[in-house]
């Protein structure tokens, strides 16, 4: 398939890529302070509210750019960049921690529903390694797996919304422990709709520029010859994950400390299925056969990822390592070590 653009010289190619990304980083942050308004105003709550509808809604550029990468034929740029993304995204919740000067974040924002969503992440990442390792049975050309991931994440989002309705465990409050308020629960209702029109408006801005990343990733990819793994698990992870990392931090230093957390890890839940959403888009066979050894690096490193900040939620260490957690600083550590050992062998 032939993009929109056509073909992007280089010389447009990088200024596309940094301009889009900018517009991402604009749109990001006012996201967080519409998201956080909503959760109040709505009922919904920071947990969901940063699980389901910020956390899609950030993953919007990632989900452009896998799929029309998919539908292109570009099947490793497809990849890398679906399960790229949930690597950073957790390494820039580190960075958000260090955001927060109270206590580490791990222990303030301690809820079941960040520790369900956790527990989702690490199953939803598993299933992709069973598909590579697999036959390809394919359903209208798509892997019965990319169906139970989709069915899967909805059956986890009602478990998450249980765990918050009626939760059977709470963690053991502390000074530092952070509590949503109650304040503006009952917000007009006008006040509500300009608020989700608002929301849907940035969102919008953020999958066109997500769609524009893609196509200078490409580009990039191309006049560069750098590899798509490369592109994918790095640059366009990165530049796509961008929302995530400045609503963390905007929710952050705003206090929405549930909702930084769930921003993240909702996000990493849904880009899961970006995997699935580019086997449904790719039509050269299923897009498991494309799962190399860097693939699979990539995805061994997001449950470990995963993993650390499971335990640190659970451990909820009150400080660490300067105005960071100890998983926190052992999680950004592990991922740019892991990412520099992955572009020297791309």
């Amino acid at each position: 398939m032939t993009p929109i653009l056509g073909e992007i010289a280089l010389s447009y190619a990088l200024p596309l890529f940094v301009a889009s990304s900018l517009v991402i980083l604009t749109a990001g942050t006012l996201l967080a302070r519409v998201a956080q308004r909503l959760a109040h105003l709505t009922g919904i709550g920071q947990a969901l509210m940063g699980a389901v509808f910020l956390g899609g809604t950030t993953s919007l550029p990632g989900i452009i750019a896998a799929t029309t990468s998919a539908w292109q034929g570009h099947a490793e740029l497809a990849m890398n960049t679906a399960v790229g993304g949930i690597a950073v995204q957790t390494a820039f919740l580190a960075i958000a921690d260090m955001a927060y000067r109270k206590a580490n974040l791990e222990h303030a924002a301690a809820a079941p529903a960040n520790l369900m969503q956790g527990s989702l992440l690490v199953t939803l990442l598993a299933l992709p390694l069973l598909a590579s390792a697999v036959p390809e049975p394919a359903i209208l050309g798509v892997h019965p797996i990319s169906l139970m991931m989709i069915a899967g994440y909805i059956f986890g989002l009602k478990l998450i919304s249980v765990s918050v309705e009626e939760p059977m465990w709470a963690p053991r409050q502390t000074r530092e422990t952070h509590e949503e308020g109650e304040r503006e629960r009952r917000g007009r209702q006008k006040d509500r709709k300009l608020l989700w029109l608002q929301f849907a408006l940035l969102a919008l801005v953020v999958a066109g520029a997500g769609y524009l990343v893609a196509q200078s990733g490409i580009a990039i990819s191309r006049e560069t010859g750098l590899s798509e793994s490369a592109v994918g698990a790095v640059f366009v992870a990165v530049s796509t994950s961008l929302p995530e990392l400045v609503t963390a931090v905007a929710a952050v230093r705003r206090g929405a400390l549930t909702l930084a957390v769930g921003d993240v890890l909702g996000g990493n839940c849904f880009d899961i299925l970006l995997v699935s959403l580019a086997d449904i888009a790719y039509r050269q066979g299923s897009v498991y056969a494309a799962i190399s050894v860097q693939h699979t690096f990539v995805l061994a490193l997001s449950i470990l990822l995963a993993g650390i900040l499971l335990m640190g939620l659970l451990r909820r260490e009150r400080y660490g390592i300067g105005r960071i957690g100890f998983e926190s600083f052992l999680v950004l550590i592990l991922y740019l070590g892991g990412m520099a050992f992955f572009l020297s062998t791309s």
